[in-house]
């Protein structure tokens, strides 16, 4: 009869104990798994311009034209005034993403951890980046006439120019009379199409030059490819191969609607719940449903790349973000369908609920003074290797006629 072993040789085991895998090797996979990463989409979209000294930079802003009169035989011809403005946009303070990295650490561990951590810092400053500039678009989009304009610029360069465009902007599913609640059909494909067709006509109406393009949440994007039941949705040409659409349930694309491109981010909001109607915005924080919320002082959202004051940098704190409490009158979009004539209402309330744009690039614009960059150097007193990323850029609004905003219905 054989016998089992007693005792038998586990390299594995270190220093006689009960795990017998212990001491093998950690085969290195070739990869390095590291956190989700959003994409930065906007920076191509709008209007950028670099400069090498100086703390802003304008870009001039002419008048319309004026109408044309019949000349009467003999009389003078005498011009028409001219009107002139500017747009400044000022450089805020440098944002850094800076990590140590202990000599001892790197030696030990078994693949390259910094180019790991100079692409994730790299993502950082481009999420911020990417989120500052879709607020202004926001800002530009809710910029509908003078009046609001002081409430969306402030605190801004901004100074009210006469000869100034302004759109409307669209409310997803707003019938345009009664006081019915609509927002189970904000999640509506037909709708949300509608939506984005209304947006285009407003600004063709408006002869906004450039070519126009949408930008949605991910949950919006996915509503236009809901199914129910056999059937989708939606019934608009954007599927219809045969009558030139070029959308494809299959591949889970819409590369137009209407010739405008679509363009999908993670920064503007998302549904509470996949199949829900409860929006939160992710580029201003609040309760939507208090009628006077606004974001005071930090902004939660921006943590520490909030601007600095006055006293220590550029002073443009709460840049991106909205300072006033008062609800302002003068709202050309029925912004609230509960109320058939709405007259006064906070900006920034629309703000929260905006889910998508269409716009062209002449609506927000970018300076940059220094361009995304890595520098690293070696620490002897601290025996490591110091890694900062930074940039050093501005925005603002730059034509505001030039974006209309996807509002979620009440």
């Amino acid at each position: 009869m054989a016998t089992n072993y007693s005792a038998i040789h586990r390299p594995g085991i270190e220093n006689a104990g009960n795990d017998a895998r212990k001491l093998f090797l950690k085969l290195y996979a070739g990869e390095v798994l590291t956190a989700f990463q959003t994409k930065n989409i906007m920076m191509p979209l709008h209007r950028v311009r670099t400069i090498s000294k100086g703390k802003s930079a304008s870009f001039p802003m002419t008048g319309k034209y004026r109408d044309a009169a019949y000349h009467t035989p003999g009389s003078e011809i005498v011009p028409n005034n001219s009107k002139q403005g500017e747009r400044i946009v000022s450089i805020d303070d440098l944002l850094v993403n800076a990590q140590f990295i202990p000599n001892i650490d790197e030696a030990m561990s078994h693949y390259d951890v910094r180019s790991v951590y100079a692409q994730e810092a790299g993502f950082g400053l481009g999420k911020i980046a990417d989120q500052n500039i879709l607020r202004l678009a926001i800002k530009a989009a809710l910029t509908e006439n003078a009046t609001l304009a002081a409430e969306t610029m402030a605190g801004q360069d901004y100074v009210a120019f006469d000869d100034e465009d302004f759109t409307e902007n669209v409310v997803i599913a707003d019938t345009g009379s009664g006081n019915a609640s609509r927002v189970a059909d904000t999640r509506d494909a037909n709708k949300i199409v509608q939506g984005i067709m209304d947006a285009k006509r407003i600004l063709d109406n408006a002869a906004v030059p450039g070519d126009p393009f949408v930008v949605l949440n991910v949950d919006t994007y996915y509503d236009l490819f809901k199914v129910n039941g056999n059937t989708m949705d939606t019934s608009y040409a954007i599927f219809n191969r045969d009558v030139g659409g070029s959308g494809s349930v299959g591949q889970g694309v819409v590369p137009q609607i209407l010739g405008m491109p679509v363009y999908v981010s993670q920064h503007i909001g998302n549904f509470t719940t996949a199949q829900g109607t409860t929006w939160s915005s992710s580029l201003f924080p609040g309760n939507m449903a208090a009628a006077s919320t606004v974001e005071t002082g930090l902004n939660p959202d921006w943590g520490d790349h909030q601007p600095l004051g006055a006293a220590t940098g550029s002073g443009r704190t709460n840049h991106y973000g909205f300072t006033n409490t008062t609800p302002t009158a003068g709202w050309t979009t029925r912004v609230r369908n509960n109320n058939a004539t709405p007259t006064t209402y906070l900006a920034a309330d629309a703000a929260r609920r905006t889910m998508g744009l269409v716009m062209t690039s002449d609506a927000v614009a970018t300076v940059k003074l220094m361009d995304m960059s890595v520098e690293s150097e070696y620490q002897i007193n601290r025996q490591g290797t110091l890694m900062v990323s930074k940039y050093a850029m501005g925005h603002n609004i730059l034509r505001p006629a030039c974006a209309v905003a996807l509002i979620q219905a009440l």
